[in-house]
């Protein structure tokens, strides 16, 4: 009953008191983006692949600048990472604005993270089981290393998630979530300003 119907009106009601109250906070943040990312935007619109796989675009805060080299390429990504943008990720208050995703039902509060659309076909039939729940702002994985851990590892935790999708193992999450935004633990990997891509094997 939780998983099919308590849940989503939970997401619902979290969500829309959460943006009402901070807005205001979304609004300073989105103007110091704003100059940081030298003109580049303060949010960033990603097509990713929600639940049954269907399409949506997620909404993060935009941490990077849009600078390239003399081939017009971008640069790395730690190249890209400003100051203001490298305190948002670790803070993770880049992933705020998905709290829109989760009030128009593209996303939960709690459930397997958003990954590349270029990332579906390299899922096994097990790991593609992901996408059986919305995906989350946080969830099962990133409680249990975040961006510190394998690809393997991180989709084991997903589908354990959608087994063992109550009420409790929610309240879990987000109780852990707080704690480890509040350490900055497993923030990327060692090496990494995020991680590495998915490429089926890892």
């Amino acid at each position: 009953m939780y998983k099919h119907f308590f849940k989503r009106l939970f997401d619902f009601l979290i969500s829309l008191v959460a943006l009402l109250l901070i807005g205001w906070f979304l609004a300073v943040v989105s103007i110091f983006l704003h100059f940081a990312n030298k003109g580049a935007g303060a949010f960033f619109f990603q097509e990713r692949p929600g639940k049954d796989g269907k399409i949506f675009k997620v909404i993060k805060f935009k941490t990077m600048t849009d600078e390239r080299d003399e081939n017009g390429n971008l640069l790395p990504d730690e190249k890209r990472l400003t100051k203001v943008g490298k305190f948002v990720r670790s803070t993770s208050i880049d992933e705020l604005p998905q709290l829109i995703n989760v009030l128009k039902g593209d996303m939960s509060l709690i459930g397997p993270r958003p990954l590349l659309v270029q990332y579906l076909p390299l899922y096994s039939a097990e790991q593609a089981r992901r996408h059986e729940v919305r995906p989350g702002i946080t969830g099962w994985a990133q409680c249990h290393g975040r961006n510190a851990i394998s690809w393997t590892e991180k989709f084991k935790l997903d589908v354990w998630y959608v087994d063992h999708c109550t009420l409790w193992t929610d309240i879990r999450v987000i109780w852990i979530t707080v704690m480890k935004v509040l350490q900055r633990d497993g923030i990327s990997q060692e090496g990494q300003a995020t991680t590495t891509a998915f490429n089926g094997n890892n």
